[in-house]
């Protein structure tokens, strides 16, 4: 059988390995299924090195197609369920998938995109195929050949259309082996026990929340998962399924800590080993409360999609040291660096370089000159990001050398929505770029300015955000409209973004 999901199912074959509202599946049945797949694949064509797209919602199936791709040596692309039709279409095309799997949820958005041919989890919809009947009675018998496939997450860019970040070591180039030794490495790493409960209540199509629970999963632990997170239903999961390990980002700690207070007093929580954080900065306040109410169990880590967990932090060293996000991963090297490229001493901001000590490295798919561009070195790279060490050699955050806004732990890239408003007939100039939000972090705030003969008004403003909200995902589109008589452009054209935005941020002890 798959090889890593065998030893799971030979050790507890009618132990549960996957949990989501409609059901459950043991071990032995997760193991015949990921075979079953990957024979279905290789019926279809689909061989090491090629692309799978899915486009779903956190659900078992899901966790099927990926291990099975893992083990296949074929790469998958989890895409963003808030994508509108013309998002998920430009991410088939531009990833080359083959096949795009797509749950009943959102049938109607992938039904005009044919790019692909598309098979339908828990739906029978005219042009898709239906999943159970494309599994058809294809053997779970083990394939002779299994090679290391793996994700390829998109991340909008700064080009304003989203990037795949493909890993070196996916798509059939490396062996089986060493994805056990990543899921084993970083279960360990994280102190997630190999046969604990994993629970994840954030969309599996981010690279942190599949990182912590599908590696887990592979390592040995239950996943249990929600398609929606809610805050007071998470509370009686993480009781109720004895929950050892779960990502959170800072606004889901915002509404826990908003919680009816029967909901508050019933929480026990004792199952729980270790909570892991990151995404976006958290709030200090809300930090301190959740320490406050979970205990030392709260730890918060560093990293990105192209990068991986880079730094991580106990709570206790950070009520030692307020803001640090921890001393490097045993994975990676850092370093601080100023504009020539030379490492910086401590307590000396620079632009932040990681180095993935096995010897894995990224590039952006059909973006050769931005890889190249986010390279110091070969396996050296950026994620834009500008800290310091201290002199106990502990990493501190102090910007962001890019735009991006940071919403609910969710990555927004301004250039994309700037795309779009520039298109509105109303619109001369326009900034996008991101306020202060107390649950949120960061909301998206647009700064326009009008051709002439247009007049600034609530209605125009609903009709900007409106017209936002038809191309892009909801979360993308503004939530308020400024209007500027003349955007404060170099006479190169660049755009001081911050003359725009420092008004917001004042007082608020944080620039990110």
């Amino acid at each position: 059988m798959a090889r890593l999901t065998k030893v799971h199912a030979d050790h507890k074959p009618t132990g549960v390995a996957l949990t989501d509202e409609r059901g459950s599946t043991t071990w032995a049945e997760l193991n015949s299924r990921v075979n079953q797949i990957m024979a279905a694949f290789a019926a279809n064509g689909i061989t090491g090195g090629d692309t799978i797209a899915v486009f779903a919602g956190n659900c078992r199936e899901y966790y099927e197609l990926m291990a099975a791709a893992n083990h296949a040596g074929v790469i998958y692309v989890p895409v963003n369920w808030h994508f509108t039709s013309d998002e998920l279409d430009y991410v088939v095309r531009d990833s080359g998938a083959k096949l795009v799997f797509v749950e009943d949820r959102y049938v109607d958005i992938a039904a005009p995109v044919n790019a692909a041919p598309r098979v339908a989890i828990r739906a029978d919809q005219d042009g898709f195929e239906n999943f159970e009947s494309w599994l058809g009675s294809q053997s779970n018998a083990e394939p002779d050949t299994q090679a290391m496939g793996g994700p390829m997450f998109y991340t909008s860019g700064t080009t304003g259309r989203p990037k795949g970040v493909k890993s070196s070591s996916g798509g059939g180039q490396a062996p089986l082996e060493m994805l056990d030794m990543m899921a084993n490495g970083m279960s360990g790493m994280l102190s997630i026990p190999g046969d604990g409960s994993t629970f994840i209540c954030g969309p599996v199509y981010h690279s942190a929340q599949w990182a912590f629970s599908f590696l887990p999963l592979l390592a040995g632990s239950r996943v249990v998962m929600r398609h929606k997170f809610d805050a007071a239903e998470s509370l009686k999961v993480i009781d109720e399924e004895q929950i050892t390990n779960v990502h959170l980002v800072p606004t889901q700690f915002s509404r826990m800590l908003k919680v009816d207070d029967d909901s508050r007093a019933a929480f026990d929580g004792s199952s729980l080993k270790i909570v892991w954080h990151g995404a976006a900065p958290c709030p200090p306040e809300v930090k301190r409360r959740m320490i406050d109410w979970w205990g030392p169990v709260v730890s918060e880590y560093y990293g990105s999609t192209e990068g991986s967990i880079v730094s991580m932090c106990s709570a206790q060293e950070w009520l030692d040291r307020p803001g640090t996000v921890g001393k490097p991963s045993p994975m990676v090297e850092i370093r601080v660096v100023d504009d020539n490229g030379d490492v910086v001493p401590a307590k000396e901001s620079g632009e932040i370089y990681v180095k993935n000590l096995m010897g894995t490295d990224f590039e952006y798919h059909n973006e050769p000159e931005k890889t190249k561009a986010v390279h110091l070195e070969p396996g050296v790279f950026t994620f834009g990001d500008i800290g310091y060490f201290d002199d106990d050699g502990y990493l501190y955050l102090s910007d962001r050398k890019i735009d991006m806004i940071i919403s609910g732990g969710v990555n927004i890239y301004p250039a994309e929505i700037e795309g779009v408003l520039a298109t509105h007939p109303a619109v001369s100039d326009v900034a996008v770029f991101g306020i202060p939000h107390e649950e949120f972090g960061e909301e998206v705030k647009a700064a326009v300015t009008l051709i002439d003969g247009q007049t600034e008004s609530p209605e125009l403003s609903e009709s900007l955000i409106a017209f936002c909200r038809e191309q892009l995902a909801g979360y993308k589109a503004p939530k308020s409209i400024d209007y500027v008589e003349e955007m404060p452009r170099h006479e190169t054209g660049k755009l001081y973004k911050r003359l725009l935005k420092d008004k917001y941020w004042e007082g608020t002890g944080r620039s990110i």
